[in-house]
C-alpha cells in the first residue's frame, strides 16, 4: 500500500531496506499508528530512519508525499483505512448527531457556551472542551469539523511538523559554518604527540568507558597533555568560478586560522590550477606570489596538505604548456604535472570540492574534475565530506 511513499523516501536519499518496510507494514497492521497521521509520522521515522542526521531527509520526503493535505478527508484512502479503522469507526459511532454537521457561527456559539459552563479539565468524551474524544472543541481527539484548542492536531499537524524541517542542522551533507569547520579540524589533534609529563588532561572517551565499566559511578581518567605537532599547508582556489563559494571558503579560512592545535600553518592561493607560482593572498595579484618550487624546498613532507577548489576548468588549463590563464605567468610545465608533484612530495594530501559530489560527473568541468580525482583523494566540502577527508589524513 501507498508504495509511492516508499519510492519518495528512497528518492530523498534514505536507505530503506525491504525488511524495514515490511516491519512498518507489520506495525501498521497492529494499529501502532492509532488513528493519527502524527503517530504515523513518528512510527515511520522510528522504524525507517537510522540516524538523526537523516531526519531532515525524512521530513522532506514526508512533506512531499502528503503535501496539499488540509483535512482528514485529504489523507490517501489506503493509508487512512490503515490508521486503525476500528478505532475511527468507534469514535464516529459515539459522536452525537448535532456534532457531525454545523456551520461556523453555530460552532463558535457552542464553544462560547461550553467555556461559560465548564469548570474543570476534561479528557475524552463528546461534549466538553478537552483532550481526546470526539468533542468539537479541544485537541488530540477526532472530529472532522471541530475547533482545535491548544496542543497539536492528530491528523494534519504531521505535515506541518515535517515542513518545519527542524532537523536540517543535523544533516551530514550540510555545507559548513565556521564552528563546524573548527570542530572537524580538532580531529587533527590525533597527530599531536604526548608530552612526557604527569597525566593532567582529562580523557573524555576513556572516562566514559571507565564509568560504564564501574556500574555508572563516575571514574575520571587522565592522560598526558598533547604537544602541537601538526603542520598544515592549505591551498585555496580563488576568483573565477570559486566566487560562488567565497563565503564557504572564507569560513574555512577563518576556522583554520583560529585553530589552536596547529604547530604551523601556511596558506597560499591559486586560480583553477597550481602552476609555477602560488599567490600569497586571495586577490591573485601578479608579483604577490612565491615560487611553487620554494614550497617544495622549504615545507617538507611532514606537512599535511588540503587543497580547496572546484577542479572545474578547460582541459588545456590542466594539460597544456602555457595553459595558465594569466598571460604574465607562462607555465612550461602543465598544471597536471604540478599537481602530480604535490601528490608525490606530500603523502598526506586531500582535495575538498565545494561542488556537490552528485554533480561531479555531469557539471561543467567534469573531465578535469575526474582527472584531478585520479591524482588526489577528493571529498565534498560538506560536514560529512570534511570528516571523511580528515579521516583520510589520519590514516593515509
Amino acid at each position: 500500500m501507498f508504495i509511492d511513499f516508499f519510492h519518495i523516501l528512497r528518492l530523498h536519499g534514505l536507505d530503506i531496506s525491504l525488511d524495514e518496510w515490511l516491519t512498518l507494514m507489520e506495525a501498521m497492521d497492529k494499529g501502532l499508528a492509532e488513528n493519527s497521521l502524527m503517530e504515523f509520522y513518528y512510527l515511520c521515522r522510528n522504524i525507517l530512519v537510522k540516524s538523526e542526521t537523516e531526519y531532515d531527509k525524512f521530513d522532506q520526503a514526508f512533506a512531499a508525499y502528503f503535501k496539499g493535505i488540509e483535512s482528514v478527508d485529504d489523507i490517501p484512502k489506503e493509508l487512512w483505512d490503515w490508521l486503525s479503522e476500528g478505532e475511527r469507526e468507534r469514535l464516529l459511532s459515539d459522536m452525537p448527531d448535532w456534532a457531525k454537521e454545523y456551520d461556523l457561527e453555530t460552532l463558535r456559539q457552542m464553544f462560547k457556551e461550553r467555556l461559560e459552563e465548564q469548570t474543570e479539565k476534561h479528557d475524552g468524551g463528546n461534549y466538553w472542551v478537552g483532550t481526546g474524544g470526539t468533542s468539537p472543541f479541544g485537541h488530540g481527539g477526532y472530529n472532522p469539523a471541530g475547533i482545535r484548542v491548544g496542543g497539536y492536531g492528530r491528523h494534519q499537524s504531521a505535515i506541518q511538523v515535517a515542513g518545519e524541517r527542524n532537523f536540517r542542522d543535523f544533516r551530514q551533507d550540510n555545507e559548513l559554518d565556521t564552528r563546524q569547520f573548527q570542530m572537524a579540524f580538532r580531529k587533527l589533534r590525533q597527530f599531536s604527540t604526548r608530552v612526557d609529563t604527569a597525566k593532567t588532561e582529562l580523557d573524555i572517551d576513556q572516562t566514559i568507558d571507565a564509568t560504564c565499566e564501574n556500574a555508572g559511578m563516575l571514574k575520571l581518567v587522565y592522560e598526558k597533555p598533547r604537544k602541537n605537532t601538526v603542520k598544515l599547508l592549505l591551498l585555496m582556489d580563488s576568483d573565477g568560478s570559486m566566487r560562488s563559494y567565497s563565503k564557504l571558503c572564507s569560513q574555512l579560512f577563518q576556522a583554520v586560522h583560529e585553530s589552536t592545535h596547529l604547530k604551523d600553518l601556511k596558506t597560499y592561493y591559486f586560480h583553477n590550477c597550481i602552476y609555477d607560482y602560488l599567490y600569497t593572498d586571495p586577490y591573485i595579484v601578479d608579483g604577490r606570489w612565491i615560487e611553487t618550487d620554494w614550497v617544495f624546498q622549504n615545507l617538507d613532507s611532514s606537512y599535511k596538505v588540503i587543497i580547496v577548489g572546484d577542479a572545474a576548468m578547460s582541459s588545456y588549463e590542466l594539460m597544456a604548456r602555457g595553459g595558465n590563464l594569466n598571460w604574465y605567468a607562462w607555465n612550461d610545465r602543465p598544471g597536471i604535472d604540478w599537481l602530480t608533484e604535490f601528490a608525490r612530495r606530500y603523502r598526506k594530501v586531500i582535495w575538498l570540492n565545494p561542488i556537490k559530489e552528485e554533480r561531479w560527473e555531469r557539471a561543467w568541468g567534469a573531465r578535469t574534475i575526474s582527472m584531478v580525482r585520479d591524482v588526489f583523494p577528493m571529498f565534498e566540502l560538506t560536514l560529512n565530506g570534511l570528516d571523511k577527508g580528515i579521516q583520510k589524513l589520519l590514516t593515509n
